[in-house]
């Protein structure tokens, strides 16, 4: 039996019943990367010796009778957590040769969970791309279709699922970063609610890896199915011990249903700033059909529903006024010139991204408080539905765009061009407000590109966005 497109799930159940060993899991998972990521090129810094280690040391645990969530699994990490004695790069080339020396946190409950690092996966350059490529290690291809993305920035973790190269990754997201891949490569992934994983040890070469309270930012699971990211999320979960973990502990409440009948769910695909494209639109129909034929409530409308123009431009000033913060003076100085001779009608997406680059404290705290309304809606919204059905991009993967100004490149919806940028705004849907948010496949395009959509669940209650990507998956393979 070839075990490298088998659930996680299933691997751990096959190792505690003695069929197989991580031995030749972490074998055949190597070979098959050896084989095939010659032309996906996901695996970026390899890591087979100590992962052949690791193996054998989880079937000696095992032999010892130790039990351990993922013990003796191949997974892959995002090149962008720190791995002790890996380069860690984030794509950008004057870092090409440095190595930390202390595993990320969530490395580290990945190796105390038992599983087996086969080695790190391709990002975009400072993981600022729906894309994953750079000048160190290339550009990674989505599986499906060589000449198109595998997505960004967690692209290269996507792109290694879909291709059997290990059986879960962990990624990132601020503007999709886990949920895009996902879509583009017909895998899943889930967004936690902002701070229920600790980010420690995901952070840019150099800096020091503190545990740090991040603004939007997240680090969550990737797997092929949706059980498979309820078993990672449970390693993952938790404050970091040297902050909030000294006296936190972590109890995440369970989902609101089990039953799909039982599940009340608002059905969106439309967006005031861009189009959403027929592919997507009809992957969001689908969806919706499967959840109405399982006898759960579905709505396309309600008063509750947070203004989504204003939500759009208050996920682009905040993320840009982060992203912008570090910028050189001299840079820093161009963009404010630029946003003074903005017209002040102009309440463009581009115009928010431009102003929320020179944001002043003030604009900031003024911007954070308008998002805390946004917070209270949510919560209202939450109180009469369960989740909310809402696409990840308007399109399915697109052909691979290495011109180097994110802010003149264009992006196609059925024929018409819109800013690149501007197809962030599915994705931040859920990430300014903070909200857990489940990237589940949705069926294929008539091209034949995977097709997602996001489950984006109430604050803290991961579990219910999860539960529903679950009954979804256990519907569509019958």
């Amino acid at each position: 039996m070839e075990w490298n497109l088998q659930p996680a799930e299933d691997l751990v159940a096959a190792l505690r019943a003695g069929e197989v060993t991580s031995v030749q899991l972490t074998d055949e998972a190597i070979a098959r990367i050896e084989r095939d990521d010659k032309v996906i090129n996901a695996i970026c810094v390899p890591d087979f010796d100590r992962a052949r280690a690791a193996a054998r040391e989880a079937d000696r645990a095992r032999a010892r009778g130790e039990e351990r969530p993922l013990l003796g699994v191949p997974v892959t990490v995002k090149e962008s957590f720190d791995v002790a004695g890996l380069p860690t790069t984030w794509g950008m080339p004057q870092y090409r040769e440095y190595v930390p020396n202390e595993d990320a946190v969530q490395v580290s409950r990945l190796r105390a969970a038992g599983a087996v690092v086969l080695g790190k996966t391709n990002v975009p350059l400072g993981l600022q791309d729906l894309q994953s490529f750079n000048e160190i290690y290339g550009t990674t291809n989505n599986p499906w279709d060589r000449a198109r993305t595998s997505g960004g920035s967690s692209g290269g973790s996507a792109a290694a699922l879909t291709s059997g190269f290990g059986a879960l990754s962990i990624g990132s997201d601020i503007g999709g970063s886990l949920r895009t891949p996902a879509h583009f490569c017909g895998v899943y992934a889930h967004k936690p609610t902002l701070g229920l994983v600790a980010n420690r040890g995901m952070v840019p070469p150099s800096a020091p890896a503190l545990p740090v309270d991040l603004d939007l930012a997240v680090v969550g699971p990737m797997a092929r199915t949706a059980r498979d990211l309820t078993l990672l999320l449970d390693v993952m979960a938790g404050p970091d011990p040297l902050t909030l973990g000294v006296a936190h502990g972590l109890s995440l409440p369970p989902a609101r249903h089990q039953r799909l009948s039982d599940f009340r769910v608002l059905v969106l695909d439309e967006h005031p700033f861009i189009a959403t494209g027929s592919a997507v639109r009809a992957g969001v129909a689908r969806v919706a059909d499967a959840l109405a034929d399982g006898g759960a409530h579905v709505e396309r409308q309600t008063p509750l529903l947070p203004d989504l123009a204003e939500a759009a431009t208050l996920y682009a000033q905040l993320l840009f006024s982060g992203s912008a913060a570090r910028f050189p003076v001299e840079v820093y100085e161009q963009f404010r010139a630029r946003a003074a001779a903005l017209s002040a009608d102009d309440r463009s997406l581009a115009a928010a991204r431009l102003r929320g680059m020179v944001f002043s404290h003030r604009d900031w705290i003024e911007a954070d408080d308008r998002r805390e309304l946004h917070r209270h809606g949510w919560r209202r919204l939450f109180a009469e539905f369960d989740a909310v059905v809402c696409p990840v991009t308007p399109t399915p993967a697109f052909p691979h765009d290495h011109s180097p100004d994110l802010l003149a490149r264009r992006i196609d919806v059925d024929g018409v061009e819109y800013p690149y940028l501007d197809q962030l705004v599915w994705a931040g849907l859920a990430t300014m407000p903070g909200l857990p948010a489940t990237a589940v496949p949705a069926g294929l395009s008539p091209g034949g590109l995977p097709v997602g959509v996001q489950l984006i669940g109430p604050t803290f209650e991961d579990r219910t966005p999860l539960r529903l990507a679950e009954l979804l998956e256990r519907r569509r393979n019958g």
